[in-house]
């Protein structure tokens, strides 16, 4: 018997609108996925929810030599999020981490040129935001958009996931208006993990995913 929660995106986005039935048409609410992963998420739910979608740009600050390992994060509009225990742990210079958010602040600029094609951003202020991405980790990336979106006061924000670490989601309690999370194993080792298929979703994907939703609102 295997440990796969879910098939792939889609399936862990049908399995999450279970939770947040309440939301179905609910006026002003809008789902927010974090590409490139959240993309296919919100996609999903807007679908089953009937409500519109978009993306939220945010970029993990890797450790230098450690990619994958999260120093940090920055949003869309330059809040920036600082991974502390990380950060001391290792000892990386100042010089380092604003290395990085350079870095990644251009690659935001260039995935919004490539999604939104000219379109402006959605309207945050006194909506309910479903705020979701395929899973968290160590939760940078998601705090990051967190605090970027809370600056545009928005009514409510709801962070819906499938599967994080449980101190991950406890931390979240106190950021965002609720937390829903369909599993919280405590042994966590990767995203990938969870899934049965987890393979690297394209710009092309999210750009072809937006594209759809807006001809079907046309």
């Amino acid at each position: 018997m295997n440990s796969f929660l879910f098939k792939d995106r889609s399936d862990a986005a049908r399995q999450l609108v279970q939770k947040l039935a309440q939301y179905k048409e609910c006026p002003d609410t809008l789902i927010l996925g974090l590409p490139r992963g959240g993309a296919v998420m919100a996609a999903e739910l807007s679908r089953a929810l009937g409500v519109p979608w978009d993306v939220y740009l945010v970029r993990k600050l890797g450790v230098p030599g450690r990619e994958e390992l999260a120093m940090g994060a920055v949003a869309s509009g330059g809040e920036i999020v600082r991974n502390q225990d990380v950060i001391q742990e290792l000892g990386i210079p100042e010089q380092a981490l604003q290395a990085a958010v350079r870095r990644e602040e251009k690659e935001i600029i260039r995935r919004d040129r490539v999604y939104r094609e000219q379109r402006p951003e959605p309207r945050i202020q006194n909506r309910i935001i479903l705020l979701t991405d395929d899973g968290l980790a160590t939760g940078a990336t998601m705090q990051a958009a967190v605090l970027a979106l809370r600056s545009k006061q928005p009514k409510k924000i709801v962070m819906a996931v499938p599967v994080a670490p449980p101190e991950i989601c406890r931390r979240f309690v106190a950021l965002v208006d609720d937390v829903i999370c369909l599993h919280t194993p405590d042994f966590f080792l990767a995203l990938s993990q969870w899934y049965e298929h987890f393979s690297q979703t394209t710009d092309e994907e999210v750009r072809e995913l937006l594209l759809a939703t807006q001809k079907g609102s046309e």
